[in-house]
C-alpha cells in the first residue's frame, strides 16, 4: 500500500475512534409544539472554558465561561436543562446555547461556572442526569431545525476531504465543517441534511451496514 495511503487509514482509523459514536437511544418521545419537552439522559458531562471564552457559540452568542450555559448535540437553543452531579448529589440548571460536546460517551458540556457548581472542575468530567425544564424566557418554543451526521474529524484538513470525497460516491451533501479554538483546530466530516432528529438516527443505522460510525448533530 501506498506510503500516503497508509497514513490515511491510520488517521481514519484514529478519527472513528475518538470522534466516532454509536447512536444514543434517549428514552424520550419527539417534542410537538405546545407540549412540554420530555427529555432525561444519563452519561457524562465535560466543561470548556478559557480556551472558548469570547468565542462565538452556535447560536451566535459571545462564550461567557462565568455563565450558566452549556453545550448540546441536538436540544433546541434556549431549553433549561437540570444537571445532577450523580456522584455528590450536587444540581445546576443551565441554559443550552451552544453544540457539542463531540467525543463518546459525552452528553452534555457546561460552562466553567455550571461545572463549578457541580463540583467537577477538578475531576473536569462527572457522570450526570440532564432533565430538560422546558423553554428559557424569550426563546423559541420550537425543536424544527436541520440535523447531519457527523462521521469523522481530523486535524489535518488533507483527511478530512479525502473522506468527504469518499464518502460524497455514495451519500447525499457529504461536507467539511471547520471547527476551531485559540489553540486547536479540527476538520468536521458531516453529511445529510434530515428535518428531523428521529430520520438522521435512521440514517445512522444505514451508515452502519457500511461499518461507518457516527453521531447526530443539529446544525441550526
Amino acid at each position: 500500500m501506498p506510503n500516503h495511503l497508509k497514513k490515511f487509514s491510520i488517521a481514519f482509523l484514529l478519527c472513528l475512534l475518538f470522534f466516532g459514536c454509536a447512536p444514543k437511544r434517549i428514552p424520550y418521545p419527539p417534542y410537538e409544539p405546545g407540549k412540554e419537552i420530555r427529555y432525561r439522559e444519563t452519561g457524562i458531562a465535560s466543561w470548556y472554558g478559557e480556551d472558548f471564552h469570547g468565542r462565538k457559540t452556535a447560536n451566535g452568542e459571545t462564550y461567557d465561561m462565568h455563565a450558566m450555559t452549556a453545550a448540546h448535540r441536538t436540544l433546541p437553543f434556549g431549553t433549561r436543562v437540570r444537571v445532577t452531579n450523580l456522584g455528590n448529589g450536587r444540581q445546576t440548571e443551565v441554559r443550552i446555547n451552544d453544540r457539542g460536546p463531540f467525543i463518546p460517551g459525552r452528553i452534555i458540556d457546561l460552562s466553567r461556572s455550571g461545572a463549578k457548581e457541580l463540583g467537577m472542575l477538578g475531576p473536569g468530567t462527572a457522570r450526570v442526569l440532564v432533565e430538560a425544564m422546558g423553554f428559557a424566557p424569550g426563546a423559541a418554543q420550537s425543536i424544527a431545525g436541520v440535523y447531519a451526521i457527523q462521521v469523522g474529524a481530523f486535524q489535518e484538513r488533507e483527511n478530512a476531504y479525502r473522506l468527504r470525497d469518499e464518502l460524497a460516491k455514495r451519500h447525499p451533501r457529504v461536507r467539511v465543517v471547520l471547527w476551531e479554538t485559540r489553540t486547536r483546530r479540527f476538520y468536521r466530516v458531516r453529511l445529510g441534511g434530515f428535518r428531523t432528529e428521529q430520520e438522521a438516527k435512521g440514517y445512522v443505522e444505514k451508515l452502519r451496514r457500511e461499518n461507518l460510525r457516527g453521531f447526530v448533530v443539529r446544525e441550526d
